[in-house]
């Protein structure tokens, strides 16, 4: 049992952790926040915008500050953008203040989830299946560093994907400041 007031979900784009997260909170009584929504939000752009205007760096940097920001709270489950555990302070941080949980999705269920989304900016190529494989490598082990769970989120909807990852957590999670 890891204990921890925050729900954490990391992984890489398409793989569901707004729509899972979503349902989720609902299934945890937790709000959910969702870490690009929140930046675009506090921006006024959205983060296609903003990785044209900052580039990628500054909208890490947006990143890393909203991340801090949104994790001095309790009681959430926060999905992550899918480069979130590229900077070493940000994996602390997630590690510190949430019970992890890497949802996984291969590089087909990803291509299949995303097809018809033109919003993010590292897929706006058209080697679409090269960038996911070329992410995958960099990003799976920093996702396993700091998970407490992975779970397989490919081929699941996500109401059937949340109903059974909050099954795991009953086993896994103790929620801090949830009334026993």
């Amino acid at each position: 049992m890891n204990p921890s007031a925050n729900l954490i979900l990391v992984g890489p784009m398409g793989a569901g952790k707004t729509s899972i997260g979503q349902r989720l909170a609902g299934l945890c009584g937790l709000q959910l926040l969702d870490l690009d929504r929140e930046i675009e939000r506090d921006s006024g752009a959205t983060v296609t915008q903003l990785f044209e205007r900052e580039g990628e760096a500054g909208f890490r940097t947006r990143e890393t500050a909203m991340l801090a920001r949104l994790l001095d709270a309790d009681g959430i489950v926060l999905a992550t953008g899918g480069g979130a555990v590229l900077d070493g302070g940000n994996r602390s941080l997630l590690r510190e203040r949430g019970f992890v949980v890497h949802l996984h999705a291969s590089v087909g269920q990803q291509l299949e989830r995303l097809a018809h989304d033109h919003t993010r900016p590292l897929l706006a190529r058209p080697d679409r299946e090269q960038v996911l494989h070329g992410l995958a490598a960099i990003r799976t082990p920093l996702y396993a560093e700091v998970a407490d769970l992975e779970f397989d989120s490919g081929g699941l909807d996500a109401e059937t994907a949340a109903a059974q990852l909050a099954a795991l957590l009953a086993q896994r999670w103790q929620r801090l400041g949830a009334a026993a």
